[in-house]
């Protein structure tokens, strides 16, 4: 066989894409098999083209070994959460904060606030997991005691959860989204408002409306009284249980890097369980890596509760590196270049190139398994149409983000979406249908597209700087 190399054809590209949706459906939903099992055999499906294409087994495996590198930030960060998860349950910190939202916040409006919480607690810290491992879980447990469906709650949670994701400063997603569209990142922030904020303000109306016309009367306050009783009984409930969290909020708050402040946070959840729930000094240690268990006697709050630790991530850490290595294979032998290719043909204008942006963004999500892959799958492929067009690389950054970070959870072997099922305890295909913020972003950067709305382009001037119009 030759040694040189060419990209694959459409054929063999339309043959993997194929391939990996009915793996996916066989191994998933008709014979009930892991997740991982399919992404596994994925592997061997590209890399059967990657070999008819020239490349040697050792080319493929540094690619593939490149795209569980640049997605390891990921795996580090829900080793992180994990161990925090189990100490704030057995420390009395998710319970302190469920008991506390139960008595102040009204089931007719609790929609609203869990959203709105979410969408605070993750500008505040700049991650989407965080903010659904600590004031997600929480909210969980409120919605779940006012007897609201809890796919619903979750995807209150989640849509709140990515408004940060999306708009602080903070968030790796953002940062990285501005500096591969080499846009200023504040310029990329307030490009992102003119899609998030309409967003924010109708999934907001949305949420509220569901609460005054959905929600049988009141909730069932019932059951949300004997939660409260359950918990006090088994935990020791006081404003200071918080102080973990308070801690973590403001450290995140003020930029320190997020994997060693949310294992700060763990360790505090360990001390707290030690020197306020009872919990013996090795076993509110060993909680960091198994988790707590819990037996309260009512039974949703002992499914929601107990979770957490390490190992309690174990499956899921396996899924992502199974799912960035197909998306680093996909990337060395040229299946994303021809996909690319293909759209740039197509894209000759706004709203044609942001659905070509969109559409790499979650096809990175798809195939990479990691919000890190589709931004970038989203702004290199894509980047060259913007200049082509002379459409401001504001609207790329604003697109990639619309197209990868939001969609992150809507994949349910994507890193966002295996983690927001195994945290919340619902499943991705469960709670999509109420991602309403994160659908609205989607929309509203599509009608911007065709209607040329909020599309800026670049003039050159004489002294060769760039100014900005609106074509309204």
């Amino acid at each position: 066989m030759s040694t040189d190399k060419r990209l694959p054809t459409l054929p063999e590209v339309l043959f993997v894409l194929i391939s990996f949706t009915l793996i996916m459906f066989l191994f998933v939903v008709e014979f009930s098999l892991p997740i991982q099992l399919a992404l596994l055999t994925t592997w061997f499906v590209i890399m059967l083209v990657g070999w008819r294409i020239g490349y040697s087994y050792k080319e493929m495996q540094d690619g593939l070994l490149k795209g569980i590198y640049d997605g390891s930030e990921a795996v580090l960060v829900l080793i992180s959460v994990g161990a925090l998860i189990g100490t704030w349950i057995a420390g009395g910190v998710v319970p302190s904060i469920i008991y506390y939202g139960l008595t102040i916040i009204h089931p007719s409006i609790f929609l609203l606030a869990a959203f709105i919480i979410c969408a605070i607690t993750s500008i505040a810290t700049g991650t989407s997991f965080g903010s659904a491992g600590t004031a997600g879980i929480a909210m969980m447990g409120i919605g779940a005691s006012f007897g609201l469906p809890v796919a619903l709650v979750a995807g209150a949670v989640i849509s709140g959860c990515y408004v940060g994701d999306k708009l602080s400063p903070l968030s790796d997603t953002t940062v990285m989204t501005a500096s591969l569209s080499k846009v200023n990142l504040i310029d990329h922030i307030k490009s992102m408002s003119y899609v998030s904020g309409p967003a924010f303000l109708i999934a907001g109306t949305l949420f509220v409306i569901t609460g005054y016309f959905f929600i049988d009367n009141s909730g069932d306050l019932s059951q949300a009284e004997a939660t409260m009783t359950a918990l006090s009984e088994y935990f020791n409930i006081s404003w200071y249980m918080v102080i973990p969290a308070a801690v973590v909020i403001v450290l995140l708050a003020l930029k320190m890097p997020s994997i060693p402040v949310i294992l700060f946070g763990a360790l505090l959840g360990s001390i707290w369980a030690f020197l306020f729930q009872g919990v013996g000094a090795l076993e509110s240690i060993n909680i960091l890596y198994a988790g707590g268990e819990i037996n309260s006697g009512v039974e949703f709050i002992d499914n929601l509760l107990n979770r957490g630790g390490i190992s309690f991530m174990l499956d899921v850490i396996v899924l992502i590196l199974f799912a960035l290595g197909v998306g680093g294979l996909m990337e060395k032998t040229g299946i994303l270049r021809v996909i690319c290719i293909k759209m740039l043909a197509w894209a000759d204008n706004a709203g044609k190139t942001t659905v070509t942006t969109m559409l790499s963004g979650f096809f990175g999500n798809f195939f990479g398994g990691a919000a890190y892959v589709s931004v970038i799958t989203a702004s290199k492929i894509t980047e060259e149409n913007y200049d082509r067009l002379g459409i401001d690389r504001r609207v790329l950054s604003r697109n990639t983000e619309a197209g990868g970070t939001v969609t992150t959870p809507m994949v349910p072997w994507s890193d966002g979406g295996v983690f927001m099922a195994t945290t919340l305890g619902v499943s991705t295909l469960t709670y999509l249908p109420f991602l309403w913020f994160n659908f609205l972003v989607i929309i509203i950067s599509l009608l911007y597209g065709f209607t040329n709305k909020f599309i800026w382009y670049t003039e050159s001037q004489d002294n060769n700087q760039n100014q900005d119009k609106i074509v309204n």
